[in-house]
């Protein structure tokens, strides 16, 4: 196939039927992101697929991730592994493509069939976010093979088994695939179900603080303890004050605690930032410190600080703007009218605009409701939006459109 083809010849050449049905496969297996043996199996099917493209498949196995217990005690947290496939690796021209295969829904949630809504509409786990985004990228690729000049260029594919949860056990891996490349797609549902991109994103932050104080009789000897709910308290009023027009703060739970004639000698503070600029997310990260030192000493008690910003924030820069408006003009070639729109939420391509490769990460499926049991997919957006990126790729293997 040419990279002129008329729009209709490049949809043709797509299999709408297979690309449904490998879909609702996929959304059949369930892969919350504590579900490793369902996690397992979903890397053994997409490593089975994605073999059907020239290059190496591997499983890579996730990195090390800690949590804070109830308890205030650091642990491991287990996580599926990755699967990556890397595509003539000796171009000199090369990009990378990324989606998650985990969802929100864990193996005991209710929501776990596909079901039809309307002729072109189904609900399902994962239908939109993104078991339709990951079949998007297979039939992109092996459109893409079919077309002139893609034997010029390389390309890794990297499928994550935990960006529902931050892509903790994943972000250096990510980090690693996206640097030096010409490009990055991601394949998040577009931010409304009209196809629109998300374009300018904020970031975000988790932490925990464990602060240890000393237990006594709330009547005997109440001056003897250190409160660490009375300190939690006071952190939660300080850091809340830091919110500005860039940043907000979010106090989500306070634990710890006993019974009430007792002075409680631990508590955990978990709260999340979402920072709109990297000068923000430094602003608070300095603040924080400054903080911990004053209630450590205040309320003498002892503070252990887990945890920080894991996506930073993703503005849109001139080579990223270029990359927006090569996909807009791709879509007008098929038909499609593609715009964009900043958003609060996140994903792995905050991450991989921090290494400095320009990204468009709402390349997946039409559809909404994510994260809920009326997660919804429009069923044509699969053969259209496989469409729009083998243009793109195609468009970006030949000349300097970046």
């Amino acid at each position: 196939m040419k990279p002129d083809s008329a729009p209709q010849t490049l949809l043709d050449a797509i299999d709408a039927d297979t690309m449904l049905s490998q879909v609702q496969d996929w959304a059949a297996i369930n892969t919350g992101t504590a579900n490793i043996e369902g996690l397992a199996r979903m890397a053994g099917v997409l490593a089975d697929a994605f073999s059907a493209l020239p290059g190496d498949v591997e499983l890579v196995d996730p990195a090390q991730v800690t949590a804070i217990s109830a308890e205030g005690r650091e642990f491991e947290k287990p996580h599926g592994q990755h699967m990556v496939l890397r595509v003539r690796p000796e171009a000199e021209r090369r990009f990378v493509l990324t989606g998650h295969m985990d969802t929100v829904f864990p193996v005991d949630h209710p929501f776990q069939d596909v079901t039809w809504l309307d002729d072109e509409t189904i609900n399902g786990p994962g239908t939109a976010d993104m078991k339709g985004g990951l079949n998007i990228i297979l039939h992109t690729l092996k459109t893409f093979e079919t077309m002139k000049g893609s034997d010029r260029v390389g390309y890794d594919v990297m499928i994550n088994s935990d960006e529902e949860t931050g892509s903790l056990a994943s972000r250096g891996l990510i980090e690693e695939l996206a640097r030096e490349k010409y490009a990055a797609l991601t394949y998040e549902p577009s931010a409304l179900p009209d196809g629109t991109l998300a374009h300018a994103r904020g970031g975000t932050g988790n932490y925990s603080i464990t602060i240890t104080g000393r237990s006594a009789h709330a009547g005997r000897n109440p001056h003897e303890g250190r409160n660490a709910i009375v300190a939690a308290s006071d952190l939660v009023l300080r850091i809340k004050a830091l919110e500005a027009e860039d940043i907000t703060v979010n106090p989500a739970k306070i634990e710890g605690g006993a019974a009430n004639n007792v002075v409680p000698d631990l508590a955990i503070l978990r709260f999340n930032i979402r920072p709109k600029s990297t000068d923000a997310m430094n602003r608070f990260d300095g603040e924080l410190d400054a903080i911990l030192r004053h209630i450590e000493a205040g309320h003498e008690v002892g503070i252990h600080r887990h945890g920080g910003v894991t996506r930073p924030p993703k503005p849109v820069d001139e080579k990223a703007q270029r990359l927006f408006d090569l996909v807009k003009a791709c879509g007008a070639e098929l038909g499609q009218t593609i715009g964009w729109k900043p958003t609060g939420g996140v994903c792995d391509g905050n991450n991989i605009a921090a290494t400095g490769v320009p990204v468009v990460d709402t390349m997946g499926v039409r559809g909404g409701a994510i994260h809920s049991p009326d997660e919804f997919m429009i069923v044509p957006s699969l053969r259209e939006r496989a469409a729009l990126s083998a243009l793109v790729l195609t468009k970006l293997s030949t000349g300097d459109h970046l």
